[in-house]
């Protein structure tokens, strides 16, 4: 058993951390929503007063904060940060999962290093779905020997553990993925919509382009379509899964790293701007899925 401090219980780090108490590792959980906190004792974590009493006594820990200003303000004591460094003993493990910029998981790093203490950036991929399932994917960046340490508590989160590369090619990696994640989720969409439009049940075009060259995991394992798939976000209207606003987070952080590589990203500026364009119309809080509804009205069938 180890014990594990956990900061950051939200759709996917609540999930996250209760695999870890299930898995027998003594959890000590916070977050700033006593709801989250609620779940995290019934299932089975210890609730710490606040975040450094969370991580006491650990000699590993891991975050799951919205974005990289969290991440620093958590870890480091510049412009006012908590500095949850100076908690941990030399040769501590803090393991962050949230999807932040490259700069900020870097900067976290070094500042971890320079106390002896190991960091990995380890966003995560597979939905809120795959966290209650502890069938995440973690891409890591960092030691490769840091790597090999994290495996065995990752393994109780996630299936598949990818060592992408040094610090910060996690979230480099994650910000490609999550790029082409929006994508095709606003073309399976707007293909959807299209057919239904023109008469087509959205479970049977849904089945026939599941089957075809089409076919993605949007469509096969996340369909957009309310009632096509029973466990789905939109079959619950589109709540309790990754917010719109936060693929427009990942999708800022795509766009700042393709300029940073002079890379051309057409498509994914189109699906940033598509994604933008939903949460401005006060569709921010919902699940990304919810994209379809860009593209029907009122009087669509279905």
């Amino acid at each position: 058993m180890t014990r594990i401090g956990f900061i950051g219980l939200g759709n996917m780090g609540g999930p996250m951390a209760a695999n870890l108490a299930r898995a027998g590792h003594a959890v000590q959980v916070f977050d700033l929503v006593p709801e989250s906190l609620e779940r995290a004792i019934k299932a089975g974590c210890i609730v710490a007063g606040d975040a450094r009493e969370a991580v006491s006594g650990c000699d590993l820990a891991i975050s799951m904060l919205p974005a990289g200003e969290h991440v620093r303000g958590l870890w480091l004591s510049e412009g006012g940060g908590q500095d949850l460094l100076g908690a941990f003993p030399a040769g501590a493990l803090v393991i962050d999962c949230s999807t932040i910029d490259v700069a900020s998981a870097r900067a976290v790093g070094a500042a971890a290093k320079a106390r002896g203490i190991r960091f990995l950036d380890a966003p995560v991929s597979g939905g809120v779905a795959g966290a209650a399932a502890g069938t995440l994917t973690f891409i890591v960046g960092g030691e490769s020997s840091d790597f090999e340490a994290a495996k065995p508590v990752l393994a109780c989160m996630g299936q598949n553990l990818f060592h992408a590369g040094a610090l910060g090619a996690g979230q480099i990696a994650k910000m490609c993925n999550n790029m082409l994640l929006a994508i095709h989720m606003a073309g399976t969409a707007e293909a959807l919509a299209l057919g239904v439009k023109e008469g087509l049940e959205p479970g049977v075009l849904s089945t026939i382009m599941g089957k075809s060259s089409g076919n993605n995991w949007s469509l096969e394992r996340y369909n957009p379509w309310p009632g096509v798939m029973e466990n789905a976000p939109a079959s619950r209207g589109y709540e309790g899964g990754f917010m719109t606003r936060l693929m427009v987070k990942d999708l800022g952080l795509a766009m700042a790293l393709a300029e940073h590589a002079h890379s051309a990203v057409p498509m994914g500026a189109l699906a940033r701007n598509l994604f933008n364009l939903h949460a401005a119309k006060g569709q921010g809080a919902k699940d990304f899925s919810s994209i379809l509804e860009l593209y029907r009205d009122n009087t669509d069938p279905g």
